[in-house]
Formats: structure tokens, sequence, C-alpha cells
């Protein structure tokens, strides 16, 4: 069924970290959705706004909890790295269960104003908050932050940040980056050690996954992370394997044009498995 963020994670409390992972399109959703039943895992579908907007947030919801409801499985529908509050309002009218607002690139004080905004007419609907302190460098659905605009969460920020919003989950910047495919992402856990020293009360969530190793994603699960995003393998993959679909069929007879997206489908499936199996404690 569905739920929000609190609910997966006092549920899974010390037994995983749970995957969230990014649908760029709809075709791909029930094969996410089917990979976790196949494990008897949770799943986290989270949204960019352009993706809400190119699908529809009512035909999201709909469609999720229809596929939540057929699999017997604890799901959650997240808006993710939103920065027009309008649109958030929006989604959680529309039954998103929760929501994230990004004022990351605002003053600390802008961003702990508008958070708190969110968070209470989210909180008001039963749906989870996720804000962020620190910027996570890369580029995701248009928005690109370079290494120098980049900075780590400040310890003393975040704190003042979760006590002042009542955030419930917050994205925190420890040197991963969006869509790194080409180097190994240099992790601070000095600072996630103090981070999740100091937030015990607030879920941990590590953005920017490609590019981390399977030894370092365990033991940032083992550090505290609560939600790990994956979105960048999930597109480039899916781009590849239509990419090697489509093209003979221009020289046969198309018979039906799902027979060319299933095997992209089915490797989203095994996406979904792998990753939700490695964030397993």
């Amino acid at each position: 069924m569905m739920e929000n963020l609190n609910t997966l994670f006092n549920k899974y409390d010390n037994k995983k970290a749970i995957g969230s992972f990014n649908v760029h399109c709809l075709e791909m959703l029930p094969s996410m959705l089917l990979g976790a039943k196949e494990i008897e895992s949770p799943i986290i579908i989270q949204t960019s706004l352009g993706t809400a907007k190119y699908i529809g947030f009512d035909l999201l919801v709909s469609t999720m909890d229809t596929l939540a409801n057929r699999y017997q499985i604890d799901a959650c529908l997240h808006l993710d790295h939103c920065t027009d509050m309008n649109a958030v309002k929006e989604a959680v009218d529309a039954g998103y269960t929760s929501v994230m607002y990004d004022g990351s690139s605002l003053t600390l004080e802008e961003n702990i104003s508008n958070t708190r905004e969110i968070v209470e007419y989210a909180h008001k609907r039963n749906v989870s908050v996720e804000g962020e302190v620190g910027s996570i460098g890369g580029a995701e659905d248009g928005l690109i932050i370079d290494e120098e605009q980049a900075k780590y969460t400040d310890i003393d920020e975040a704190i003042r940040f979760v006590e002042e919003t009542q955030v419930d989950a917050l994205a925190v910047a420890i040197g991963t980056t969006h869509g790194q495919f080409k180097s190994k992402a240099k992790i601070n856990y000095e600072l996630l050690s103090s981070l999740s020293e100091n937030l015990d009360k607030v879920g941990l969530v590590l953005h920017g996954g490609t590019g981390v190793s399977d030894e370092d994603m365990r033991k940032c699960v083992r550090e505290g992370m609560k939600k790990i995003n994956v979105g960048s393998e999930l597109n480039k993959s899916y781009i590849e394997l239509v990419n090697e679909t489509f093209p003979p069929a221009l020289d046969a007879p198309l018979t039906s044009l799902r027979k060319l997206l299933n095997p992209a489908n089915d490797k989203i499936k095994e996406i979904v498995k792998e990753k939700s199996l490695l964030f397993q404690l």
C-alpha cells in the first residue's frame, strides 16, 4: 500500500535503507514495483517535477496506488528535488505520500522558512517532507550544480535546519554527485558519522549514488543512511536497451511496440532488485 517516509523508516529501521528509484516514463513503473515484489522489498518511486508534469500528478498517483495494491508491497510516491513551493503543494494535494522541497540554493534562513511552510502544509495531510542542506553536485533533470558550487553539509546548519523545520528526511552532501559515471565518489565518512550521530530523529538521504562502489554503499547504509536515491543508472540503462531493440525493428514488420520496450523494462526490474538487496543491512 502507499505509505509516507516515516512509516517506511519506522517499519524497516535497523533492517535496510530503502531504495528510491526515479521513474522517467509510465512504461517503467510496473516493472519497478514488480521487481520490489519479487524480493519482498519496500520501494520508493520518485519523480522529478518534469516527469510529474509529463505524466500527470493524478495519473502517477492512481497508477502507483493500483500497483502497490496489486503486488501488496509497501510503496511511497515521492516528489524529488523541487524548488517550486506551489508545485510541491500540488503534488501533496494530488496524493503523493512524500515530497522534497529543495531550498539548498537559498540562504539558510530562506531555506528554513520555506521548508517549514511546506512541512506544515504536508504534515496536515499525512505527507512526509524531505529537505536539503548543502549542495549535491552534478546534473539532474536540467538542474546543474558544478563542483565549485557544490558544498558539504555543515553539521551545525543541519541540526538547526532539522530542529526548526521538523522535516522527516534530510538530503546531505557528503561527496556524492548526481550522474557521476566517470569517476568514483569520495565520501566523507567522518561527516556522515557526525550527521548520523546528531540527527538520529530524521532519515538521512543519499543523493548521487552513481559512482558509489558497492562497498561504500553498504558502509553508508551501516552508517545510518535510510533512503538511497537511484536515478541516472535507470535512465541510462533504459536508453541503452531501447537503442538496441528499436533499430532492428525498422527493417522488419512492427507487430507491437511493447515487444521493443520489454527488454528495457526487464532491465529496470533487475536494477531495482539488485539495488534493493544491496541496501540491506
